[in-house]
């Protein structure tokens, strides 16, 4: 099967908000409930309106963005890019070496507030061929400025302890504040280069593709739940990235083992509420229109995937919570599991996950405190 740019206009969320598409009444009941005065929409345990209350809050900076611009059809950070910036410097700073360049890029990163860093090359296979434009529910021009040489991919890593109780709403708060916080450090950085003389568009889920660049900047590797595993984090990663045209060395992609435990590993593929996540080996095998064509990987069904999420009115996550790779890796105990993993000893370290009980689902009445 032959390589096909992808058009934002087929992606799932596109098209759950498009009539003739995906969209229905749940799927506009799912929106709502991230938009409208909170009810108790389900009687289950982690549905309640607390749970929505703090879910909803952790996405108020990324919404703010988002909802600021949406008479002038824009959707910030999500349809189209972040575009809260400054005028930056008329004439271009000297940042030494690319080397040099890449350095302090991924410094001033660092405390800014990204948890990971890593710059990759322009690659145009990546960019859509259009945005979606939530006003017309058609495509709208998607054009990146023929200066940009490189792409810097910010990661934000999300709270392993709202993942445990996956599926909630109140494990939607992960992925909150995980946009939340991308937004505020793709904004600083991308200023910090505009002040510099160079060209910065700071970008979250919209103009490009997000995962190949992080493969590609050496973040981590391919899983088979469809997103990047990384050494730092797992998969409990959101990622972003700003268009540039500073000039700077880009990363290598990385390799530790991944491909080989998802071979063998099927937790994610099990545990799938929609059984969105076949276990079978790579293919260029697509779904629907919502999948890349021409791509040799693992692909999930992203129509089965947002049913479910409809359903129980927030996103899942249970991928990345029964993942052996979702850990804590400030623990020794952990990083040793890695190295295992990485290794001919891979099939012991499966097994030694699958026996300690790790991500096992928590009760989000457990993760509020007893006293609350």
């Amino acid at each position: 099967m032959d390589f096909e740019r992808f058009s934002q206009v087929d992606d799932v969320f596109s098209r759950s908000r498009t009539v003739g598409e995906l969209r229905d009444d749940r799927s506009d009941r799912f929106y709502s409930t991230y938009r409208r005065p909170l009810v108790e929409w389900r009687a289950a345990k982690g549905y309640q309106q607390r749970d929505y209350a703090f879910r909803n809050a952790t996405w108020h900076v990324a919404d703010i963005f988002a909802e600021m611009h949406e008479a002038d059809d824009r959707r910030d950070g999500f349809l189209d890019p972040l575009s809260m910036l400054r005028d930056g410097a008329a004439e271009r700073q000297d940042c030494g070496s690319p080397k040099q360049a890449a350095t302090m890029l991924k410094h001033a990163a660092e405390v800014a507030g990204a948890d990971m860093c890593g710059i990759a090359a322009y690659d145009e296979r990546w960019t859509y061929t259009e945005r979606f434009s939530a006003a017309t529910e058609s495509g709208k021009e998607n054009t990146v400025p023929t200066e940009v040489s490189t792409v810097i991919v910010i990661g934000q890593a999300m709270d392993e302890r709202l993942i445990d109780t996956a599926p909630s709403a109140l494990s939607g708060a992960a992925t909150g504040m995980g946009y939340s916080q991308d937004a505020v450090v793709l904004l600083t950085i991308a200023q910090f280069i505009r002040n510099l003389g160079y060209t910065a568009i700071p970008s979250m889920n919209d103009t490009a593709l997000a995962i190949p660049y992080a493969l590609q900047a050496g973040l981590g590797e391919y899983g088979k739940h469809g997103l990047v595993i990384t050494p730092e984090f797992g998969t409990s990663v959101r990622f972003g990235k700003i268009f540039t045209d500073l000039p700077m060395s880009v990363d290598e992609p990385i390799r530790f083992g991944v491909a080989e435990m998802c071979n063998i590993c099927n937790a994610c593929s099990k545990a799938c509420p929609s059984r969105a996540i076949p276990n079978g080996d790579v293919s260029v095998k697509i779904h629907n229109k919502s999948n890349i064509r021409g791509v040799r990987k693992w692909t999930i069904d992203g129509e089965k995937c947002f049913s479910y999420w409809s359903k129980i009115n927030s996103d899942c996550s249970v991928c990345v919570r029964v993942c052996p790779y979702t850990r804590d890796y400030t623990k020794r105990s952990n990083r040793a599991w890695l190295r295992l993993a990485d290794s001919p000893l891979r099939k012991l370290a499966l097994t030694l996950d699958r026996r300690a009980g790790r991500g096992e689902r928590v009760q989000a009445a457990d993760w509020w405190p007893s006293d609350s």
